[in-house]
Parts: C-alpha cells; structure tokens; sequence
C-alpha cells in the first residue's frame, strides 16, 4: 500500500499542516456586541400610583407565563393553545430549522469533497464491423479539499450562527406578539360583553321610565314631548348593543384565527359573558438594563448585526489567493476482471493556487456592500433599542394614568346612580321635571359604559407592559 500510492500520503500530509496552519487564521473584523447605555430607570410612574390596586415595581422581571397572572383560566387554556398551533411562530420555527440546514451546508466547506465514477461504453460501426476495442470500462474517485487559509468559510459559518440566533429570537417574538393579541382580543371580548350588560341594566331602567311617563300622559300630567323624549331614550340604549355583539364575534373570529381554528370555532364557548381579566396586585417591570438582554426584537436585532458584521470577513477574504488540495484516481480496462489491475491504475495530485486579480470592481464593490450592510444593521439596531424604551414608557404612563381615570369614573358611577334613584322618587311623586330624570339616566349610561371601557383600557395597558416588557415565552435557551 506504501508503495502503491504514495502521492496520497504526501497529499494528507501537506492538507492536515495546512488546516493547522490555517485553523487561527480569519481575516475580517472580530465582532464587538454594540454598547448601547440604558437609562439607570424608566422615568414613568412606578411605586407611585396611590389609586391603583396594581404597583408597578422595579424589582427583578419573571414573566415566562405572565398571563397566568391575571387568574382567568379561559385565558390561560387559549393562550396555550395558540403557542402550540400558531401559524406564525410555526412559520418561525420553520425558518429556525431553514437556518440551521443552511449553517450545515456551509459547514461542509471546511471538509474535503470526494466524488466517485465509473462508466461502461462500447465502440462499434453501423455495419458490424469491430473499431478499435469492443468495451471500454472506467472508475474513478477525485477528492478536493479548498483550504480556508483566510477564514472565509469560518466567517460564513459565523455569520450562519447569528442567522441561527436571529431566527431564535423570530420564533421568541412571535410568542411574544401571539400571547398579546390573544389576550387583547379576549378583553374586548370580556369588555364588549359588560358593556352589553351595562346597556341592558340601563334600558330595563329606562323602559319603566317610559312606562311611567305614557302613565302620566294619560293621566295628563306630562306631555307628550316627554313621551317621546323617553321613548327615544330606550330606542338609543338599545342601539349600543348590536355594535357590541358585533365586536364580540369579530373578536373571538379572531381568536380562532390565532388558534389556527376556522372563524366559528370558539363562538359557542366564548359567547357567554365573562368577567374582564383582574389585573395583578403587583407587575414586576425591571429596569431598562434588563430590557436589552431580554425582548427578542433587539437581540434579533444584535443578532442581525453580527451577521452582518461576519460577512465583511467573507468579502475580505476574496482579496487572497484561495489554496486548494486535488487528487484523482482513474481505472480503465475492456475487462472488467482487468479493471482494478495495478497497470491500469493511474493517478494524480497536488496543491493549487488561484488569486484574483482583476474582477471590474466586484470584490472591492462586494466588501463596501457587506461594511454598508453592517452599518446599516447597526442604526436598525438602534432604531429597535429606541423603540423598546419608548413602548414601555408610553404604556407605564397609559397604565397610571388609566388608574386615575378609573378612580373618577368610579366616583363618577356612584354619584350618577345615587342621581338616578332620586330623580326616579321625585319625578313618580310629581315634584321634579322629566328632563332631570333623563338627564341623570344618560349620565349613569355613559359613566357606566366608560367605567367599563376604562377596565378594559387598564387590561390592555398592562398586557402591551408586559409585551413591550418582551415578556411571553418559555424554555428559552441562550
């Protein structure tokens, strides 16, 4: 065997000093994560919202399952089933697995390559009569190895690892986003639905109304300019509530959709009333430090950049001469009992070089494409950092100041049904105006709906905090 192929030694020796000789070799620049400073603590309000039955705190963020904290179990059950059948964090999971089929691919430029072959043919003339030999058989390996003396290859290969992160970081924020509009759509569900409750309430007190003043017609007590006014009242009440079945049906279509169910899956479960989500006595928000490592959306962001940052190394490496390893081995023989016979062996091998020279201007053109590519990673990064700082602070300050709405407009309620009751006593005993007993029933409808429609806000606030928060993911892996 020693004797028999010799240039197959000399070829393994020289390709195994050269990856030694190439292994801490990588032109390019190295990368350096980008230092962004976060402000030292988010200027909306925590620890100071007296009126609110939630605090907002600085303390340390765990928020994996935050939903889970609003204690509404029809909640918990879609949200788990939507991370589990979700079209869009499928689709993300697909292009995680995309990436990582694509850094395998590459990764095979760091190997040899060895491609066998063989064919059989046979030589004849139209007539029959023989030329030459009757049958020709051939086999054949040919191995290549490109030594990535420069490091263009382990570039790639850095570059194809933060494509894998990035898309990682994909599939964590369209958990992310998922997890919110499940539950934003599941409180206006809950919220249209009190809201219907509200109206009904109301317009059973405003039918008797009606009913009472049409008495007092008769009797000739009122006129019928009130009689009207009271009908039109029960006839404007009553119009609130299709508006609102329509928001709930919309609502929970699109909620089916996010299971990945048809429109009308959830309308039968999700059309009986329920209660709008209680918001948690306290929501850990960290501190904007804490922001960097953890929404998806920036560490995607960081991811891209490095990306990015990896592919200058890969352009600056078509400015070297690319060193290669072949080697071929051929047999041929008419016999195929012939064929591997030592004398029809014939062999060759060695190393090559290539360099480019001239190319019209596409390499310098491919490296100030990749160093503009990176730049431009970077402002999207911190574009994307930006962004994260300012939705957490716009929803700190929705939430505190939607607290503060709360409180009056709960105040609001009681005084206008305190109105209401004795507008109704004064009114049937004769000794107040119709239009004061319509009024006040207007005001307890509005300040009633908007109560409503205030715990919906405050619902929403925090779930676009803990979205903004990055939080909604589990079984993270870093």
């Amino acid at each position: 065997m020693n004797k028999t192929f010799p240039m197959a030694r000399t070829v393994l020796a020289v390709a195994l000093a050269a990856l030694a000789m190439s292994s801490g070799c990588m032109v390019g620049p190295d990368y350096q994560p980008p230092k962004i400073p976060a402000p030292p603590a988010w200027s909306g309000p925590t620890n100071s919202s007296t009126n609110a039955s939630t605090r907002l705190t600085d303390s340390a963020v765990d928020m994996a399952r935050w939903w889970t904290k609003f204690q509404d179990p029809k909640l918990t059950e879609l949200v788990n089933a939507a991370l589990r059948t979700n079209l869009d964090v499928r689709l993300a999971e697909a292009l995680l697995r995309e990436a990582r089929a694509a850094r395998g691919r590459d990764a095979g430029g760091l190997w040899p390559s060895l491609t066998l072959s063989g064919s059989a043919t046979r030589t004849g003339t139209v007539n029959g009569a023989k030329v030459g030999t009757p049958d020709a058989l051939q086999a054949g390996a040919r191995a290549a190895w490109t030594l990535d003396f420069f490091g263009a290859t382990r570039r790639q290969l850095e570059s194809d690892d933060a494509a894998i992160q990035a898309a990682c970081e994909n599939v964590y924020g369209a958990q992310v986003t998922l997890v919110s509009e499940v539950a934003l759509d599941y409180i206006q569900v809950r919220s249209a639905q009190e809201q219907i409750a509200i109206a009904r309430t109301n317009l059973e007190t405003e039918m008797h109304t009606a009913e009472v003043t049409r008495r007092k017609g008769g009797a000739g007590f009122v006129s019928g300019l009130d009689e009207a006014n009271a009908d039109a009242q029960v006839a404007t009440t009553a119009s609130t509530i299709p508006p609102l079945e329509t928001t709930i049906q919309q609502n929970i279509f699109a909620l089916s959709i996010l299971l990945d169910r048809a429109p009308a899956d959830l309308l039968e479960d999700l059309s009986k009333p329920g209660a709008v989500p209680l918001t948690p006595p306290e929501v850990p928000v960290g501190l904007p430090s804490d922001l960097l490592r953890r929404r998806p959306d920036i560490r995607a962001a960081e991811a891209n950049l490095h990306q990015a940052a990896a592919l200058i190394g890969v352009a600056v490496a078509d400015f070297y001469p690319q060193f290669s390893l072949t080697g071929n081995l051929n047999y041929q023989s008419s016999l195929a009992r012939d064929l591997f016979a030592g004398g029809n062996g014939i062999y060759s091998g060695g190393p090559s070089v290539s360099w480019p020279i001239f190319s019209g201007g596409s390499t310098i053109s491919n490296l100030r494409l990749q160093k503009a590519a990176t730049e431009a990673a970077y402002i999207t990064y911190q574009k994307t950092v930006l962004a994260a700082l300012s939705d957490v602070e716009s929803y700190l300050v929705a939430f505190a100041k939607d607290w503060d709405h709360r409180k009056a407009l709960s105040d609001a309620v009681v005084n206008n049904r305190r109105a209401v009751y004795l507008s109704q006593q004064l009114y049937q005993a004769g000794t107040e105006e119709f239009l004061t007993l319509l009024d006040a029933e207007r005001s307890l409808l509005g300040s009633e709906t908007a109560l409503a429609q205030s715990k919906q806000a405050i619902a929403s606030d925090l779930v676009n905090i803990y979205r903004a928060l990055g939080g909604g993911w589990e079984d993270r892996t870093d």
